[in-house]
């Protein structure tokens, strides 16, 4: 969530945060409103620290402060707080705070989430469920506590961070590709059913992107049981973790400033994508299927 000086948000640096945000949504504050948005990962580390410069006051989240620290230490932009998103008492207690302080909630950015690399046969289902909880039902929990808070107020936007991956999906992340595509489909959904409360809904769409999803990726691969059917794939399964992130992939700090820059218009459209790959994976999206899949198995080695 987020407020410019006058407006709160809320973003996830490593889960969610809240912002305060001016009342030109291109400067500092001059006007007494608050907005709130929130965040999550690396990527949702640059979005806070875009958004503060932008004269908003930052509400970040994570699940440990710790991830926090360096945003902790500049009180007068950041307030952070400790946030599971898979836990529907943190939730309510994290928005009842928000609330409680600074009254309301303009901007909610739902950027938490974790990766699920490995063969679909095979990926314990318990590693399956985890990922859709944290990934779909996590932001659910936080928009359908925010938004009878906005709808009240008539006014508010939610951002939604999907995966341009939705529009090639590949051998190895079916899990991940699966949740964000959901996420991308319930976007839309909202985009409707929230424009009768004055509430702006935005699905944005990340190429390849400097962030800390490889690591996220790394650890949940360390928890997977020993591959049978595919054990001769192990190693190009276990590169599949690292595919977004090359020496090529946009920084996080220049994504954040193309995607605040459009998110601080009074009306942000309902869908913007930017990134390495955001375009390319856009044409491959309308290619025949045969094409899809040629590019795919010479990719992944499947």
């Amino acid at each position: 969530m987020y407020f410019p000086k006058n407006r709160i948000s809320i973003i996830k640096p490593s889960s969610s945060v809240l912002l305060k945000q001016a009342a030109h949504f291109n400067g500092r504050s001059k006007a007494n409103r608050a907005d709130h948005r929130l965040f999550s990962g690396g990527i949702g580390h640059a979005l806070a620290r875009e958004f503060a410069s932008k004269g908003c006051l930052v509400v970040a989240t994570s699940r440990s402060k710790k991830t926090m620290q360096d945003l902790e230490q500049d009180p007068s932009r950041f307030y952070v707080l400790e946030l599971d998103v898979v836990s529907e008492e943190s939730v309510k207690n994290v928005v009842e705070n928000v609330i409680g302080k600074f009254g309301r909630i303009d901007i909610l950015v739902n950027n938490a989430g974790v990766q699920c690399v490995g063969p679909l046969a095979e990926v314990p289902l318990s590693s399956v469920q985890n990922t859709f909880n944290t990934n779909v039902f996590g932001p659910l929990r936080m928009i359908q506590a925010v938004v009878p808070h906005m709808a009240a107020r008539r006014k508010g936007k939610i951002i939604n961070m999907g995966s341009i991956g939705t529009a090639f999906p590949a051998p190895w992340a079916a899990t991940y590709t699966a949740t964000k595509s959901t996420i991308h489909s319930l976007t839309d959904t909202l985009r409707l059913e929230l424009s009768h409360f004055g509430i702006h809904v935005t699905l944005v769409v990340p190429g390849a992107i400097k962030s800390n999803i490889a690591n996220s990726a790394v650890a949940s691969y360390r928890g997977m049981p020993e591959w049978k059917l595919y054990k001769p794939f192990e190693d190009i399964i276990k590169e599949r973790a690292y595919l977004s992130q090359t020496p090529n992939s946009t920084p996080a700090e220049v994504f954040a400033r193309d995607t605040v820059a459009v998110l601080l218009k009074e009306k942000p459209p309902a869908w913007f994508t930017t990134g390495q790959f955001s375009t390319i994976m856009a044409i491959m999206y309308h290619m025949p299927n045969f094409i899809k899949d040629f590019v795919a198995r010479r990719t992944m080695k499947c």
